[in-house]
């Protein structure tokens, strides 16, 4: 049985993804991001589940960071899963909900549930989390304060906690992007209903004082008709103005066109740095419903 690292505690977003593309394997929870990825690198787990990027929040800057800069890990895989930010409530609290003086939870759920909070509860403070399920658990652990979570289904009935108001967040396509990290590739089957493609992610360094760069880099991709799915900057952390590009293509390693693309960047004197090549995951409300319920 494989050990599956992820973003605890209990009742967490991630753990629905991790239990969704490791369903009969050992779970461990770890209170931060860092956590979860060393775990990995010093072998006390297979295989390490972290959120990466949020459609209404954008990229998890400290997943990225930590896998550049501190340990350098294979993404074997990735997980797509539909968020749905309930508000959680002791029972004692429930009456009262409106009158909360402090909200609790991590910073990017506190982000994508702004309009409701501003709305309902514009007096009440922020405290941010290492993650939701951290949050539930703190709510649960002192009834006799006026505060609350915003969390999933998942916490409310991990901790006991009533969910007072759901469906918080300000959009309605909410969806968290989560990697799968392991210290050299390993295949994980393409397990149907929840395969969805393939994606090779690749780090590229530009030259210095090039002009053009970046134009003849997405030139390499364009003229082979490779689509890229998303490209993003991200500081080098030696000084301003440097930075490393996180590039994903649509499609799996293949033998000609990806390779062409690194030795026509090489060419440019480009530092290309290939990530992982792996299969993707996407699941459904339905799906994720099930997830949490089991």
């Amino acid at each position: 049985m494989k050990k599956i690292a992820y973003l605890g505690p209990k009742g967490t977003f991630t753990e629905v993804a991790a239990k969704a593309v490791f369903p009969k394997e050992e779970f461990l929870p770890f209170s931060t991001i860092p956590d979860c990825m060393d775990s990995v690198s010093e072998g006390t787990v297979d295989f390490a589940v972290v959120p990466i990027e949020n459609a209404i929040e954008g990229s998890v800057n400290l997943t990225l960071d930590y896998l550049i800069h501190k340990q350098k890990l294979k993404i074997n895989g990735e997980i797509t899963v539909p968020i749905e930010q309930q508000l959680l409530v002791h029972k004692s609290q429930l009456e009262n909900w409106t009158k909360i003086e402090k909200v609790y939870s991590h910073p990017q759920a506190i982000a994508q549930s702004h309009q409701f909070l501003r709305t309902y509860l514009p007096h009440a403070q922020f405290e941010y989390t290492n993650s939701t399920g951290s949050a539930a658990q703190y709510v649960a652990n002192h009834p006799e304060e006026r505060i609350a979570a915003v969390g999933n289904s998942l916490a409310a009935e991990q901790y006991g906690l009533t969910i007072a108001q759901s469906n918080i967040h300000d959009y309605e396509n909410n969806h968290t992007r989560f990697v799968i990290l392991k210290k050299e590739n390993h295949f994980i089957p393409e397990t149907s209903p929840l395969y969805s493609g393939d994606k090779t992610t690749l780090m590229v360094t530009l030259p210095a004082d090039y002009p053009g760069a970046l134009h003849h880099v997405l030139s390499a991709f364009a003229w082979r008709k490779l689509n890229l799915s998303k490209i993003e900057s991200r500081p080098m952390k030696t000084g301003l103005g440097n930075y490393f590009f996180v590039i994903d293509v649509a499609m799996k390693m293949d033998e000609v066109l990806i390779p062409g693309v690194i030795a026509e960047l090489e060419a440019l004197k480009c530092q290309v740095t290939l990530l992982g090549s792996y299969p993707c995951f996407s699941l459904s409300k339905k799906n994720s419903e099930v997830e949490v319920q089991t």
